[in-house]
């Protein structure tokens, strides 16, 4: 069978599952909870298919393997947290609450289920142009891999960061939010690092293209970059809600917004606004 024929019915599988039980169990995180576990076996197709036909699939494999250590990394974060205990992501409960039972079972097969389990698969289609286009592993590739690997440490550091504050905050060590660390530079760098590794994926599938020849349309710039844009719009636009839920709790919060970035890391602006100072 072909492997994008395959991921796509191991994706309606999957996302039919996600949809039945959250209508059983009136708990719409199961998306949540396949998260970080159904790109990696996607990406395992593609490079299984590499793998058993008659090219050189260093390049699958190592995407295979970066896809794996994500999930793996992520699975553990989120299991720590309690996400598999049945535990329903504070949002959905949000929204169930402003809408109207049906508008919430629409937008629960729509959004929930529809949008983001076709969203796994579109950002792991950068290895089927890896698949199509088999050639040497490059420099690129190494170079490409090795930024990966970099996110992927800034979001655990991140990740760990957050866990350490909300112990403190459950011993009574700790209030409000977190402000120290990697997040005084960004307010979600865990997001950040998690939107830039599935970036970098796609470069690496670009690349593959790249060195078979392919031009800069089908190349560089190709049809799996909706992939990673269409996360970076999810992720905008959950961290908005996110952080409005955030503003209506700490009335504080509005000033960590005005003096901290949402997502890329940068200085405090109140610290940038004095070197400009110092500096004229």
């Amino acid at each position: 069978m072909d492997p994008l024929t395959l991921t796509v019915l191991v994706a309606t599988a999957a996302s039919a599952v996600c949809w039945l039980l959250s209508l059983f169990t009136r708990d719409t995180s199961w998306v949540d909870r396949a998260w970080s576990i159904v790109p990696v076996v996607y990406v395992w197709i593609f490079a299984v298919a590499a793998l058993t036909s008659d090219v050189d699939a260093t390049r699958l494999v190592v995407m295979a393997l970066l896809g794996t250590a994500w999930g793996a990394r992520l699975t553990f974060n989120f299991a720590r947290k309690g996400g598999y205990t049945g535990t329903e992501d504070y949002r959905w409960a949000i929204l169930r609450g402003r809408m109207r039972p049906w508008q919430f079972q629409a937008f629960n097969l729509l959004f929930i289920i529809g949008f983001q389990m076709t969203l796994l698969v579109l950002i792991t289609l950068p290895a089927y142009v890896a698949l199509q286009h088999p050639a040497p592993f490059t420099a690129w590739d190494a170079a490409f891999t090795a930024l990966f690997l970099g996110l992927l440490v800034g979001e655990t550091i991140a990740d760990q960061q957050q866990w350490n504050f909300h112990r403190r905050k459950a011993a009574g060590q700790a209030s409000g939010f977190l402000t120290d660390g990697l997040f005084r530079y960004s307010r979600h760098p865990n997001f950040f690092f998690e939107q830039a590794q599935w970036w970098v994926f796609y470069a690496i599938g670009a690349a593959a293209a790249v060195a078979s020849g392919a031009d800069f349309l089908g190349g560089a710039l190709n049809w799996t970059i909706i992939g990673p844009l269409l996360l970076t719009a999810l992720f905008i636009g959950s961290t908005i809600f996110t952080e409005s839920i955030s503003a209506s709790r700490y009335p504080e919060y509005a000033e960590y917004r005005r003096t901290t970035s949402m997502l890329v890391p940068l200085p405090p602006r109140a610290a940038r606004q004095r070197e400009r100072r110092s500096a004229g």
